[in-house]
């Protein structure tokens, strides 16, 4: 049947990213393993992540994947995201690598001042010469968006926050002299200077590469409308295919309504989780208690995309609310398993929808060990990658 015949030609994916939020080595992993409000790691474990991070982007530079993305986050004695800075982190990882590019998903806009942020992205950009990605995101975790004296609890006033820091941003990336008068900001104020009264700034230095590239991950019909306005591009990550295939359509058409007319899939982000082995219940059996794990710590936020046979999201009415299981993943088609022809048959069931899709991303599992991990990617470069287009 027609429907089966996958693409060989045209639009298709050809960059192969990571995600990985940080996490230490985890022991003691799965459902009935350490609850996850009950791991604690000393400073001296919290610190492994960033080498983690260099040997992945090391082996992930040699084999020819794209880029490498890291989550911010505070305060995770858990064990679970632990890089608080990722411009800074993306900077040394540049020093330690040729050509892979360093993703920020996400930099968590209300915890900066967003002069801050754009000087400091644009200081990363002119040093690396473009190897460094923007992202921003509006943050989720209480504990640390609100200790930083910023809203996320009342998510209007979040938003509101948020997309002020935005317009203020982006002025300081585009704009040679700067004014803005906000409700959160003055900037600058109307203080005299050097014997003249301050109306306006520059930020210095500013990005190389303009117009700056901006991703989001979508969260929301509401934030697909924003990005849209703003024309960033957008990740979507182990979602299932009735929730891809919406948000996929939302964003082609917000972006359309936003004189931004792209294909399905264009400027998108498509990440899942996977594991390569001989047989499908061979990986199964030794991915699922990291997927256990990562939804142990992740889907108390709400973090459980996918949608019943109605499709009804999961924890509406009606709807399973429950912690779903790697067989639940395997039907939604947000995880992968197996040996790399039932992958390759996987991804492109998904990339055969979207012609404008190009960029697909592997999650690193939580409990995967850095040095598992690592002979995973390369499998996967070797036998997988060659299946898609040019990189």
């Amino acid at each position: 049947h027609a429907r089966h015949r996958w693409r060989v030609d045209g639009a298709m994916i050809k960059r192969f990213h990571v995600l990985y939020v940080g996490q230490v080595e985890l022991e003691n992993i799965g459902k009935d393993g350490t609850p996850a409000d009950a791991r604690r790691y000393s400073n001296e474990r919290l610190g492994e992540v960033f080498f983690a991070a260099r040997d992945v982007a090391q082996t992930m530079d040699e084999l020819g994947y794209y880029a490498l993305w890291t989550a911010e986050h505070h305060f995770q004695r858990e064990g679970y995201e632990c890089f608080p800075n990722l411009i800074q982190l993306s900077l040394w990882l540049a020093t330690q690598t040729r050509r892979l590019k360093l993703g920020c998903a996400f930099n968590v806009v209300p915890m900066w001042h967003p002069i801050r942020l754009a000087e400091d992205y644009a200081m990363a950009d002119i040093v690396t010469d473009g190897r460094v990605i923007m992202g921003v995101g509006r943050g989720y975790h209480s504990r640390e968006v609100e200790t930083f004296g910023a809203p996320v609890i009342d998510q209007a006033a979040n938003r509101e926050l948020f997309e002020e820091q935005i317009d203020l941003l982006l002025k300081c990336f585009n704009d040679e002299a700067l004014s803005h008068h906000g409700k959160r900001y003055d900037c600058p104020p109307p203080v005299e200077y050097r014997g003249y009264q301050l109306t306006e700034i520059t930020c210095v230095p500013r990005p190389k590469h303009l117009p700056v590239e901006i991703w989001m991950p979508i969260a929301s019909s509401k934030s697909i409308d924003y990005m849209a306005s703003k024309n960033f591009k957008a990740m979507v990550t182990l979602n299932g295919e009735k929730i891809l295939d919406d948000m996929v359509k939302a964003y082609r058409d917000a972006c359309a309504k936003h004189g931004h007319p792209k294909q399905l899939g264009e400027d998108m982000i498509w990440g899942a989780g996977l594991y390569l082995a001989d047989t499908p219940e061979e990986a199964r059996d030794r991915i699922e208690p990291s997927h256990d794990e990562r939804y142990k710590w992740f889907a108390p936020f709400g973090f459980v995309r996918y949608a019943d046979e109605q499709g009804r999201t999961w924890g509406t009415p009606g709807a399973p609310a429950r912690v779903p299981t790697l067989a639940d993943g395997l039907k939604q088609k947000a995880w992968f398993c197996g040996p790399p022809s039932h992958v390759i048959e996987g991804i492109k069931s998904i990339e055969a929808k979207y012609p404008g899709l190009e960029d697909f991303m592997v999650h690193w599992a939580e409990g995967i060990p850095p040095k598992e991990f690592k002979e995973q990617l390369r499998w996967f470069a070797r036998d997988v990658m060659p299946a898609f287009g040019k990189r």
